[in-house]
């Protein structure tokens, strides 16, 4: 499969209802878009990099120079076998995971459209559905908190899962779980909460919480592998793991008991499978996380979900819940909390170009001779 060249787009698609968790409140998401295009066909993927650095170090502004300048000279005008190969080509590239994986991905959909395999196929999925939860933003009250937990799980999501920060934990823990006794429950504080919060976290602890995501440091096993040595409620790490060697050594150091799975935040589908592997190693479940993706992201999520250890219902859920209008053509909806896989090859989803335009910040094509900006502004 020969590069020919590369379209990048800065994408603004405001949100239904804004978004908050402990980083601060989402109502409109900017992304980065990247299609790969190659013997008349093409491949998309969705960068996870956020304005700024808060999730983690990365930003859309560095991804897109990191990309244009050092990724996409290495890859456009060679032919490539597999998306192993573009991999390794590109290994002497440290960090920047986020970045790496945008083109990784768009790879993956590309070569799997050359085969007219699904993406699932290529990566070793044994599932055509996947489990799907909801995550719930900070409301404006617990009851308000109740009343939409009630009603997601009224439409069949499979579990609910809580933002949370210091001030807003324990009390609306309490009520979603007295509300939906047998809904499993979940809490993410986003790296809100510090040791000196340790009674908090050790009420939490005992309110029968499926787990307990992220609560400390974005970096730091140590803390984590000491707050779960207290706790019977299980762990699950996201900021923390950026590696299958991290999950190795979370794992092992008892830092947590299952690994949330972000496909860019880990580099792409090639690390993402290697984390889902040394996590079936230790016996520990995983389950696919998001970041508030459009149609493309959440199609490549759908599709790497589909690996076997992927045993706890993700994110994935249904795209109306965040957008008035997505920017693919196919609808990505639940059924009874299952998210069906998009059938067709590669990610099975199309770009509902005449939309994509209208929600386009910036366009710019980059060849194997030289970048060339071709559109600025809207469309």
């Amino acid at each position: 499969m020969r590069l020919d060249r590369a379209e990048f787009r800065i994408v603004s698609l405001p949100l239904l209802q804004p978004f908050r968790t402990s980083f601060g409140v989402v109502s409109e998401k900017t992304f980065l878009l990247l299609r790969l295009f190659g013997e008349g066909l093409e491949g998309a993927a969705e960068g996870v990099m956020d304005a700024r650095p808060q999730y983690r170090e990365e930003t859309l502004s560095g991804a897109l120079a990191l990309l244009r300048e050092t990724v996409l000279p290495e890859v456009l005008g060679r032919d490539w076998v597999n998306p192993e190969e573009l991999t390794r080509h590109l290994s002497f590239l440290r960090g920047n995971r986020m970045a790496l994986a945008t083109a990784e991905m768009a790879f993956w959909d590309l070569h799997a459209r050359s085969l007219g395999r699904p993406l699932s196929a290529l990566l070793g999925g044994v599932r055509d559905a996947v489990p799907v939860g909801v995550s719930l933003g900070i409301q404006p009250s617990v009851q308000a908190t109740v009343e939409t937990a009630r009603a997601h799980a009224e439409r069949g999501y499979r579990r609910i899962k809580l933002k949370i920060e210091p001030g807003w934990d324990v009390e609306v823990v309490r009520a979603v779980k007295a509300a939906l006794p047998d809904m499993p429950v979940t809490v993410d504080a986003n790296a809100a909460y510090t040791p000196a919060h340790l009674n908090t976290l050790l009420e939490l602890d005992g309110l029968g919480l499926d787990y307990i995501e992220q609560p400390l440091a974005w970096n730091d096993l140590r803390d984590h592998a000491k707050l779960q040595a207290l706790m019977r409620t299980p762990l699950c790490l996201d900021e923390c793991i950026t590696t299958a060697q991290d999950a190795r050594k979370a794992l092992e150091t008892g830092a947590c008991r299952l690994v949330n799975i972000k496909v860019g935040r880990v580099g792409g589908h090639l690390e993402a499978r290697r984390v889902h592997d040394v996590a079936a190693s230790f016996g520990a479940p995983v389950w696919c996380g998001g970041m508030l993706e459009s149609g493309v992201g959440r199609a490549h999520n759908i599709h790497l979900a589909t690996l076997e250890n992927f045993t706890k219902p993700g994110d994935t859920s249904s795209s109306s819940r965040y957008w008035a209008r997505d920017i693919i053509c196919e609808a990505l909806e639940t059924e009874s909390g299952l998210m069906p896989v998009p059938p067709g090859p590669g990610t099975g989803v199309t770009l509902d170009l005449p939309f994509l335009d209208s929600v386009t910040r910036m366009r710019e094509t980059v060849t194997p001779a030289s970048p060339q900006v071709t559109a600025w502004g809207a469309g």
